[in-house]
């Protein structure tokens, strides 16, 4: 995000929750847990400034419950500075049916994080999760991005899912929903469905990558869900494709690549990034 956003014109001030030597995808990784209380004390030396005036704030994966909270804390404080301001929010629980943070984490996303947010980037489970209810067809899964509007946030975007691909056993679903308060205070939804290509590989960042790209393009279309849903799912497919082949290349025939070959080649990207040829299209489903 601090260097894909940027690149799309937005001025970013990154707080890291963690420095570490290197992503938990590696063997080893040496580093310090941001907690709470120095978020708070980030904040308030921001705060002092008079220079806490934000249009957007993005948050992916944390494991400490205060931490959490402390964040909810100052988007509430951040939307009454600026009430336009709009909350992203990679709500990371877990996938595949079991959650890899602590379990104490969830009522808090659920509870307190949601509601404030403003655009969310589930996975299935995750969506299932947050609302309680199994998603199995496409209604089931429009009626779980509805529940999920109801909690709080206007756009949803389900980034993966196991429902069958119209396209194969080779593509996987997303999703997305926007709701929209018309100028007469009525209200209305446009809903997305996307096959996207699935990739035999496990890639760390993919998650912040995609939110930061679903943020940058929200903002480019902010009525337009279709589209910005197909530009970032285009721009993850260009990055993903040149990291496959990069990662393939170095690894030689027949061997699988190593975390280090499957680092996200996002320099190489810029153009992409920028200006992605669309290849993910969206079918309006709603």
């Amino acid at each position: 995000t601090s260097f894909t956003l940027p690149l799309l014109g937005f001025e970013v001030d990154s707080i890291n929750s963690v420095q570490f030597s290197n992503h938990t995808g590696y063997s080893h990784w040496k580093g310090q847990v941001l907690t709470a209380d120095e978020l708070h004390v980030l904040y308030e030396g921001i705060k002092l400034n008079n220079v806490h005036h934000y249009d957007y704030v993005l948050t992916g994966y944390t494991r400490d419950t205060s931490f959490l909270e402390m964040v909810v804390d100052i988007v509430q404080e951040l939307k009454r500075a600026n009430p336009n301001l709009v909350y992203v929010c990679d709500p990371v629980l877990g996938d595949h049916g079991s959650m890899y943070v602590p379990q104490n984490l969830y009522p808090v996303y659920k509870n307190k994080v949601v509601p404030v947010a403003d655009i969310i980037t589930p996975n299935q489970f995750e969506a299932e999760l947050l609302t309680g209810k199994n998603i199995s067809t496409e209604k089931d899964a429009v009626e779980v991005m509805d529940l999920l509007h109801a909690m709080g946030p206007d756009t949803v975007v389900i980034t993966s899912s196991d429902l069958p691909s119209r396209l194969g056993d080779r593509f996987l679903v997303s999703l997305g929903s926007q709701r929209h308060v018309r100028p007469d205070g009525s209200r209305t939804t446009q809903r997305v469905r996307l096959e996207v290509p699935k990739v035999d590989a496990v890639f760390v960042g993919t998650g912040d990558l995609f939110a930061a790209m679903l943020l940058a393009w929200t903002h480019h279309y902010p009525t337009d869900l279709k589209t910005a849903c197909e530009k970032t799912f285009s721009v993850m497919h260009h990055v993903i494709q040149r990291t496959i082949s990069y990662a393939h290349e170095l690894a030689g025939p027949g061997r699988r690549p190593s975390p280090p070959q499957l680092e996200l080649r996002m320099v190489q990207s810029k153009a992409d990034i920028e200006d992605p040829a669309i290849v993910t299209e969206a079918t309006v489903i709603s």
